[in-house]
């Protein structure tokens, strides 16, 4: 016979304080901390286990108030350099978060790692010498959960250097500093963890963190978690009481109407995505470059050699690409996602996301460009790298491409959505003479008698004759989408990527913006198609995400219009045709 359970109080109890801990920073009340329940919390932590049982952890308390203001001092430096780092939107939300309360609270605790105790022969160590700091973490949590029940609240305090504060200290130095933690009573314990509640972070859903067997084998309870079928039962179409909302307000500014053209939609568009008018200002801005190579390359589609993906992301990653200067110009934070290079692994670089699903696709003008599976998690890729990005914190998103033949692929898929002949959607990609485009239009003509994949199965369609890329970033379209968050489009690779994703969830397209209109004729066959009006149309070709960067600020300006424009009334500005509007919320 198995060991009995906890009875349901004690169940309940044990998942209640495990969903109430919380990573307190505000709200500390001035009361001391009884020695006896600080002694039962400690006791907790020590009690958790330990590789070898070595218990390599101590506990510093602290609570001399100079040694505390110290320590702040450290941490406020630290604290600075990291907002330094930030684009500016992000360093402006980053100034409005309390991150610590060394000073708030009664007593510090330090917990620290002693790595050598137990000798040199500790069971569990030899290989993973890492165990005695992941024993540590465990008496950490202990700690956090029994001072939870003790009605202490805990802030981990993460803006300090290991090495300045042992030193600070004065601690041995085979010792090392684990976590700093702010410990004391509070006024009340939020709802939610507080990054959450202000805006900072969200959670990940535990279905898309439990794999079974193998890697992306999600199940829960038993049945299979999908998570693009996740992320499109959370998409929803835009809020019709915004949107009218935002053009009845947009009626009543201070200019003649419709004087400001798109941009009107376009903060209509944005009021319908929150649910509210004004919207939030979107941003801060972040740019996800997915880079990825093409099989058909090898049909003699492009002038340009294969292996210049790799050496163009390498450049993005070193900050040289025309999309680095753009982004840097509006502040934006950019990543760059391998889904599918060719060749060796990239150099690790900051800002390089490795999700890697193949290393590019087949050659989609001979046998499907990859298989279902791949296609799945690719879009998976996008989705989990769109879901990060607004976790982090980001509030509109830029998608942008690397990867050279992809404009081929592009071709296919839009010719394959839209119902368009292959010379109708098919263009100069990176420059190609009219002999080369005519071999490339025929390329995609094969390719498409080939498949014949049917639309209302855009997974099979992306498989047959899409690249890596163009699924990745059609999940991330779906993500934004289900977190309510706009997403800019750039040219014809992310036309074809959003004909994807509105095949598979058809409100998904109310949330997104189209940046501008390529010369590449899939990319206007694409915007018609998915209803969208350019921002910007300045003869663009180049792709990397570079033309929706440049319409970053016409989107935030369509937002701010909105919010920091007067009305006639507050204006006290004669409205010429006030009486003919009377009812009317439309454009």
């Amino acid at each position: 016979m198995s060991h009995p359970p906890y009875d349901d109080a004690d169940r309940e109890a044990v998942h209640r304080v495990i969903a109430e801990r919380r990573d307190v920073r505000r709200g500390f009340l001035p009361d001391g901390v009884d020695d006896d329940v600080l002694e039962r919390v400690l006791t907790a932590a020590h009690r958790a286990p330990s590789v070898g049982l070595t218990q390599p952890w101590d506990f510093l308390v602290i609570r001399d108030r100079g040694v505390r203001e110290r320590v702040a001092g450290l941490v406020h430096a630290q604290r600075a350099a990291f907002a330094e780092s930030l684009p500016p939107a992000r360093a402006r939300a980053f100034a409005a978060l309390k991150v610590e309360a060394i000073l708030d609270t009664p007593l510090n605790v330090v917990v620290t790692c002693d790595p050598t105790r137990g000798g040199r022969h500790v069971l569990g160590r030899h290989a993973d010498p890492r165990t005695a700091s992941f024993s540590t973490a465990l008496a950490v949590q202990n700690l956090w959960l029994a001072a939870r029940a003790e009605g202490l609240g805990v802030g981990w305090v993460s803006f300090v250097d290991p090495g300045e504060l042992a030193a600070e200290l004065g601690l041995p130095e085979h010792v090392e500093v684990v976590a700093y933690l702010c410990v004391g009573h509070v006024q009340e314990f939020g709802p939610a963890p507080e990054l959450a509640l202000e805006g900072w972070a969200r959670q990940r859903p535990l279905g898309w963190a439990v794999h079974h067997e193998a890697w992306g084998r999600r199940r829960q309870r038993g049945e299979a978690v999908s998570v693009i079928q996740q992320t499109v039962d959370a998409v929803r179409p835009a809020d019709p009481k915004a949107v009218a909302a935002a053009w009845e307000r947009q009626h009543a500014l201070t200019k003649p109407r419709g004087a400001l053209g798109v941009l009107e939609e376009v903060g209509a568009r944005l009021s319908g995505i929150a649910g509210a008018c004004p919207p939030p200002l979107p941003e801060p801005v972040a740019v996800a470059v997915f880079a990825a190579d093409h099989g058909v390359h090898a049909q003699g589609v492009t002038p340009w050699p294969q292996e210049v993906t790799g050496q163009m992301v390498a450049n993005i990653l070193g900050g040289g690409a025309v999309v680095n200067a753009f982004s840097r110009q509006i502040g934006a934070e950019l990543c760059v996602v391998d889904v599918g290079v060719a060749g060796p692994p990239l150099d690790d670089a900051p800002g390089l996301l490795r999700r890697r699903v193949r290393a590019g696709t087949a050659d989609l003008s001979v046998g499907p460009a990859m298989t279902r599976d791949e296609a799945v998690a690719a879009l998976e890729v996008g989705i989990e790298v769109g879901r990060d990005l607004v976790t982090a914190g980001n509030r509109l998103l830029v998608a942008g491409d690397m990867g050279i033949a992809n404009t081929t692929a592009s071709a296919a898929l839009v010719a394959t959505f839209c119902g368009l002949d292959p010379a109708e959607v098919t263009g100069r990609g990176t420059g190609v003479d009219d002999a080369m485009l005519a071999h490339k239009v025929t390329v995609v003509r094969r390719a498409l008698d080939l498949h014949r994949r049917d639309p209302q199965d855009p997974i099979a369609v992306l498989a047959a004759v899409g690249g890596l890329e163009h699924a990745a970033i059609a999940g991330l379209l779906l993500a934004a989408a289900a977190a309510r968050v706009p997403v800019v489009l750039d040219g014809v690779i992310a036309g074809a990527a959003a004909l994807v994703a509105r095949a598979i969830a058809p409100d998904a397209v109310d949330c997104w913006v189209a940046g501008h209109r390529s010369t590449e004729p899939g990319a206007a066959a694409a915007l018609d198609a998915l209803g969208l009006r350019p921002l910007v149309d300045l003869d663009l070709r180049l792709g990397e995400g570079s033309g929706a960067v440049l319409a970053v600020p016409l989107v935030q300006a369509a937002a701010r219009t909105l919010a920091e424009v007067a009305t006639f009334d507050s204006a006290g500005v004669a409205d010429k045709g006030a009486a003919g509007r009377a009812g009317e919320v439309s454009p």
